[in-house]
């Protein structure tokens, strides 16, 4: 529970609902996490819950969409009723939980810009290059709303090839006693440089510094590079979800 709840304050939505152990974000935008219905336990859902849900997405004009631990046996059933409905599964993601002093302790921060407030160089990162511009607006909209969270950004070092320039970014939101990493990104030609790992040395360091010893963060599956990333510095697997849509869903979602 207190890992959804500080998923959703990192991406805070329009408006959030709440049903009897769920959490009911609701927003127009491409992030999924802001407009899935999410469980907060891990237990059997109350079937009856599940038109209920339908109604409350569908009253604010959004297509109802479910994030679901995936291949869980007590998810069964509720699985069942919605590929009666429709619904498919998609978009298979890993939650992964780590220690802040190991991110802390994975590397150094050196050239790592932390800011309590999102700067334009972060903001631009996610409008580049390389990027789905559209998601990127929604994301930095969502992630500037968080209430506690620090912006982090990583200039290239003086004496190398576009000295200066922000090349990484990521937002780390601190709620529920947790430090969520949310939105890295790497600008392409500057990769496999180590730069993410620097901005996740910082987050670590800002969370240690608020006295938080708990991280998580979600990648998709089919990420490789990220999740080897995060494996090193100190990431171990949770559970995987997936969003659970109709055929007319949004397909440009991102977790």
């Amino acid at each position: 529970e207190s890992i959804e709840r500080a998923t959703v304050a990192a991406v805070p939505p329009d408006t959030l609902d709440t049903l009897p152990g769920w959490l009911l974000p609701l927003d127009g935008g491409t992030v999924g996490r802001a407009h899935s219905a999410v469980p907060l336990t891990h237990e059997a859902p109350d079937l009856a819950l599940l038109p209920r849900i339908e109604a409350r997405y569908e009253a604010q004009g959004l297509s109802p969409v479910f994030r679901l631990p995936a291949e869980h046996p007590a998810f069964a059933d509720f699985g069942a009723a919605l590929r009666e409905r429709g619904y498919t599964p998609t978009q298979a993601t890993l939650v992964m939980q780590g220690s802040t002093q190991r991110m802390a302790d994975s590397g150094d921060s050196a050239g790592v810009q932390v800011d309590t407030v999102p700067q334009p160089d972060w903001s631009r990162i996610y409008l580049g290059e390389g990027f789905d511009t559209t998601d990127g607006a929604h994301r930095v909209r969502l992630l500037q709303r968080a209430q506690d969270a620090v912006y982090v950004s990583l200039r290239v070092p003086e004496g190398e090839p576009g000295a200066g320039t922000v090349a990484a970014v990521g937002c780390a939101c601190f709620a529920e006693g947790w430090a969520g990493v949310h939105g890295m990104r790497t600008r392409p030609m500057y990769r496999s440089r180590g730069y993410a790992r620097r901005i996740i040395v910082a987050m670590g360091q800002a969370a240690l510094a608020r006295g938080i010893e708990r991280a998580f963060l979600q990648v998709e599956i089919e990420n490789q590079l990220a999740r080897a990333l995060y494996v090193r510095t100190g990431f171990e697997p949770l559970w995987t979800y997936a969003y659970w849509r109709r055929p007319l869903g949004r397909a440009v979602d991102r977790p």
